[in-house]
């Protein structure tokens, strides 16, 4: 058996790229990667990274571990799981994994850490630098700030940090992920992805440092979805990935730059992602959880209470569409009431819910399902809604389901089609600044990106079935990401939908990795 490759992981949030490498094996079933290093400098997305780390020890996760995901053992994994003594080796192996550090503050542990790992072999680097200066919102709200300087962000350029892994340890392969915003931010007015390709393929002259034992190499930057021929210069857009032609349940449109050693880089030979036949909507991978109701916020949450809030308040938004001619949705409205009952599963739990179907596609229960879980899922649990978004996520479900029976072009009501009663009091709400201020995500398509932002509101996640009237759960988002079902977020739920919406997904990372791997082995022989 070959010693698998070696895996860093920089900017780890809770573990999507490299969830997406462990899970690739080879003919004889043995794993092709192994993770060595995952650093995350937030809390609750390292206590993540650690408890999967402590799940990938084992070639089969102990029963206890499922337990633990079935509420049995404590509702933390320090509280109860770590503190077993026949997985002390365990715990300690996955401490010295996951390490809960700053890249560019605790720069001595890391590389200390890193060379101690790695040792005289080879590896392959991934990871995305932190991309909040590059992100729409965040290009926006620089451009109000008349005080903003981009040369003094370092966020801008925590890409250098990445580069100094690259110089230091001289990996066969790096995978490096950012937004979009990334081609088309500038620093005094130049394209900082110009400046970042050039760095990228020279990293021990860009940052001034020496390889800890390798020669210093330079890299060949290349696209993973378009080849690159001699005669036709790439353009940066074509370093984006768009997810849903991948397999992904998700329109999560990336940046993911390929960077192969200048030794090996001749090998390469134009390869690319295939995409697949067709796109998974999300109503291919949700419907099998427990249907669950939303809290109620401001106001005594009981089930009664978010019943009556529902249907109390039908029949002034029935009037309200019925005058503004949107008789389909009215009607539609008025049907739901009849048929809206309480959920069996109530708000849901983090904890021990049993999955009420089976996802039909082969495929996709391969990849989501651990048969060791027998149907249990975890962080599935509801937040808390103003009873007057509940009307307007009614509406905003009603609208996507009238209009995919009736081939409408667009699902998600934008804000100058909302009925009188369901206006927020925002005096700009229809002058088209908040048009997607409620966006629903209908069944029958890919869902828009999870981002961040899910951790603040439900507004833009709107659940598919207006029964549940609600927005998405930890659970439903991790799925949208392809996270398996056995992959536990540890943290608040706030906590656990920003390490959710910070992700890459896992299922995009193994069709990167299975071609990394391709490459590497064949190289090899």
């Amino acid at each position: 058996m070959k010693k698998p490759i070696k895996i860093i992981d920089l900017f780890s949030g809770p573990g999507g790229l490299g969830e997406g490498f462990s899970s690739i094996k080879d003919s004889d079933g043995n794993q092709v990667f192994k993770l060595i290093s995952s650093i995350e400098r937030e809390p609750s997305a390292h206590r993540t990274l650690k408890l999967r780390a402590f799940f990938r020890q084992f070639d089969e996760a102990p029963k206890e571990y499922y337990d633990f995901l079935k509420g049995k053992l404590g509702k933390t994994p320090e509280e109860k799981l770590y503190k077993l003594e026949k997985f002390s080796e365990q715990v300690k192996a996955a401490e010295a994994e996951a390490l809960n550090l700053e890249l560019g503050k605790d720069d001595e542990q890391i590389y200390k850490a890193i060379s101690n790992a790695l040792g005289s072999d080879n590896c392959v680097l991934i990871g995305g630098p932190p991309c909040q200066a590059y992100s729409v919102a965040g290009v926006a709200r620089n451009k109000s700030n008349q005080k903003y300087d981009p040369t003094l962000d370092n966020r801008n350029f925590l890409y250098k940090e990445y580069l100094k892994v690259i110089a230091l340890f001289q990996p066969l392969i790096f995978v490096m992920e950012n937004v979009k915003g990334m081609l088309s931010a500038k620093v005094n007015g130049e394209l900082i992805y110009k400046s970042i390709f050039k760095d990228l393929e020279n990293p021990c002259n860009s940052v001034d440092m020496k390889p800890t034992f390798h020669q210093g190499h330079g890299y060949k930057i290349v696209s993973l979805v378009t080849t690159g021929k001699e005669d036709i210069k790439l353009q940066p857009k074509d370093y984006v990935i768009n997810s849903e032609n991948y397999g992904v349940p998700q329109r999560r449109h990336r940046v993911i730059l390929l960077g192969i050693r200048e030794d090996i880089a001749e090998n390469w030979n134009n390869i690319v992602l295939p995409t697949k036949d067709s796109m998974v909507s999300i109503g291919d991978i949700l419907f099998d959880l427990p249907k669950l109701r939303s809290g109620l916020s401001k106001e005594i949450n009981t089930d009664d209470n978010w019943l009556a809030s529902i249907k109390d308040n039908a029949s002034y938004t029935i009037k309200s569409l019925n005058k503004n001619n949107q008789k389909l949705v009215a009607n539609k409205f008025a049907e739901a009431i009849e048929e809206i009952e309480l959920p069996k599963d109530k708000q849901g739990s983090n904890f021990g819910l049993k999955r009420t179907s089976s996802i039909k596609n082969k495929y996709l229960r391969d990849w989501y399902y651990d048969k060791n879980l027998n149907g249990y899922v975890c962080n599935h649990e509801t937040r808390g809604h103003l009873s007057k978004d509940l009307q307007r996520y009614l509406f905003c479900s009603i609208w996507a389901k009238t209009g995919i029976e009736n081939a409408w072009d667009r699902l998600s009501p934008k804000a100058n089609e909302f009925p009188e009663a369901l206006i927020p009091n925002h005096k700009n709400f229809k002058t088209g600044k908040f048009a997607d201020r409620f966006r629903v995500q209908p069944e029958n398509l890919p869902a828009t990106t999870i981002t961040c932002h899910i951790s603040k509101d439900g507004h833009y996640y709107i659940h598919p079935d207006y029964l549940q009237c609600r927005s998405l759960t930890v659970r439903e988002a991790a799925r949208i990401q392809t996270f398996p079902d056995n992959y536990f977020f540890v943290g608040n739920r706030t906590q656990q939908y920003v390490q959710v919406g910070n992700a890459v997904p896992p299922l995009l990372s193994a069709q990167i990795a299975q071609l990394i791997s391709d490459f590497l082995l064949h190289i090899e022989r």
